[in-house]
């Protein structure tokens, strides 16, 4: 490998890894809202309860497999391995993953009537058939991304995600436009989304053909030794991408869970089959309302693993500790925050993005989620950079059974609310589980109690000056306006005020240092804040 893989190039790629992924999240998290206004509930419901399939096994395969294969050829380069070891690395992960994907796409394909039959809606299988074609396409991204990050070459793999996303979007939302328009029913406009997928994934595709030399395609026709192992290389491939992506697929499969389960447990409760199919196409409305809400702690999460990593591998010099944190206390700050505050105005910004305010109170519940997941992916993240996946992933996987076990106990009693509380009992166990498991192995404190003690006083007075706002602006400020123009009216200003009341006080009590806020994406005016309003208190 001719690429000089040093620090400067490496924390470069890292960062411009993590803006991609920042977009891409953003992305998959706002396109839903619209989405869900052109098809309605039922439409949301449809497309809901198939994606997280497909979702799965695009972010275990693009996402999971990429970064194993990267380690591979990595460490091979490491080890002063040759070309023909490289090469042989990428056929067996090529091979290995097109395996995985036929049986993906044979399974999903063929057997799409019977999986549709145990989600209680046949009509689904359409959908089902349409989104296995996307699994077909993951050997040639995969191998591309994990070939490209290997070499240190992060430009491609970050300009793909977002083309990617891109495509993926405009093709799901222009496409189901069009098909409503039309008059098609709600299940083909659930299968043009999905094939926005495969679009945007040959999109992808095609652009990081675009960078590839000829030295790279020439190293994957190489022969392959027969001196090399082949079951060494499939086990550390299946190990590292579970392993690594596991965080990334909890929620998707909490989904799947909840696919399987609400709406066949809705209509045993003796709900009609429209009204549970809406209903559940409203508690799909707190997706993306999470996936917005822990923004701040993907983005770390992927900043963090490279950073750990290093500094901890170093003999010399600075240690992890204080990134590690720095991680957790702005994890914790912005996920008590985002959860408190979507808590706080969930039903103007429902009726804001989803035109009614029903099921305010379920979503409400499910946004909790964004409190235990923001410590989630900081604290699997850490673990990760520490070398420790497979524990974490035991964990998840556990989590996501107590998931499967309370939905089966929650749902016939309290309906769709159980759902809600099932997903936070699931995450409530992985979050301390993985607290005490990570202090187990590195016992650090993570912030003073004057931390904790501030962010409750923050916490308290955005509660007061939102609640009190509210209730003047539904009540005498907005209320002549029509009942959505009011709604944005009062989540806009709602959420501005709430944040900016939180921001100051939490700049005020200086519990993050301005050295620190230097360090972290759009810090340095958070910083500007923090020192001005701390020059205005020392003059007085």
């Amino acid at each position: 490998m001719n690429n000089e893989w040093t620090m400067q190039k490496f924390m470069k790629g890292a960062v411009l890894l993590t803006i991609a992924a920042l977009i891409v999240k953003a992305l998959s998290a706002v396109y839903r809202i619209p989405f869900q206004n052109i098809v309605g509930d039922q439409g949301f419901y449809i497309y809901q309860q198939v994606y997280p399939f497909i979702g799965v096994l695009t972010v275990w395969t693009s996402y999971g497999f990429a970064v194993a294969i990267s380690k591979l050829l990595a460490d091979a380069h490491d080890q002063q391995e040759d070309d023909n070891y490289r090469a042989t690395i990428l056929r067996i992960a090529f091979i290995y993953l097109s395996v995985i994907s036929i049986i993906s796409f044979t399974v999903l394909f063929s057997g799409a009537d019977v999986l549709a039959r145990w989600m209680g809606d046949d009509d689904l299988a359409q959908l089902l058939r349409t989104g296995s074609f996307v699994v077909l396409l993951m050997p040639v991204l995969a191998v591309l991304k994990g070939s490209f990050q290997s070499q240190g070459r992060m430009e491609p793999v970050a300009y793909g995600q977002v083309v990617e996303q891109t495509v993926r979007v405009t093709v799901i939302l222009i496409g189901t436009f069009i098909v409503v328009k039309t008059g098609a029913s709600l299940y083909t406009a659930g299968s043009t989304a999905l094939l926005g997928a495969i679009v945007g994934e040959i999109a992808g595709i095609v652009l990081l053909l675009l960078f590839v030399r000829k030295k790279s395609s020439h190293e994957f026709l190489k022969r392959v030794p027969n001196t090399i192992k082949i079951v060494p290389i499939v086990k550390n491939l299946t190990v590292i991408s579970l392993s690594v992506s596991m965080s990334s697929l909890i929620l998707l499969f909490f989904q799947l869970v909840d696919s399987f389960t609400v709406f066949s447990s809705l209509l045993e409760t003796g709900m009609d089959r429209l009204t549970a199919m809406e209903t559940k196409g409203m508690y799909d409305r707190g997706l993306p309302l999470v996936q917005m809400g822990i923004l701040i702690a993907s983005t770390l999460s992927l900043s963090i693993v490279p950073l750990i990593a290093h500094t901890t591998q170093k003999k010399t010099g600075r240690t992890a500790i204080p990134f590690a944190q720095l991680t957790f206390k702005i994890a914790l700050l912005f996920g008590t925050a985002a959860t408190l505050g979507l808590i706080l105005v969930l039903s103007p910004v429902n009726e804001m993005l989803f035109e009614t305010r029903d099921l305010s109170t379920t979503i409400s519940v499910f946004c909790i989620q964004i409190f235990w997941l923001s410590l989630i992916l900081t604290m699997t993240s850490m673990l990760q950079g520490l070398g420790k996946v497979i524990f974490p992933a035991i964990l998840l996987i556990i989590g996501l059974i107590i998931k499967l076990l309370c939905n089966a106990w929650l749902l016939p009693k309290y309906g769709i609310m159980g759902a809600a509380v099932a997903s936070n009992i699931g995450f409530i166990f992985i979050a301390i589980s993985l607290y005490l498991y990570l202090y187990s192995i590195w016992k650090i404190r993570f912030a003073p109690a004057r931390f904790y003690g501030h962010l409750a006083v923050a916490c308290l007075c955005m509660i007061v000056t939102v609640m009190t706002w509210i209730f003047v602006a539904d009540s005498w400020l907005f209320d002549g306006l029509s009942s959505r123009i009011g709604a944005t009216f009062t989540a806009l200003t709602s959420v501005g005020l709430g944040a900016v009341v939180f921001l100051l006080y939490i700049a005020k009590s200086r519990i993050i240092a301005e050295k620190e806020w230097f360090l972290l994406p759009l810090g340095r005016r958070m910083a500007m804040v923090q020192l001005w309003l701390y020059d205005k208190n020392r003059k007085r």
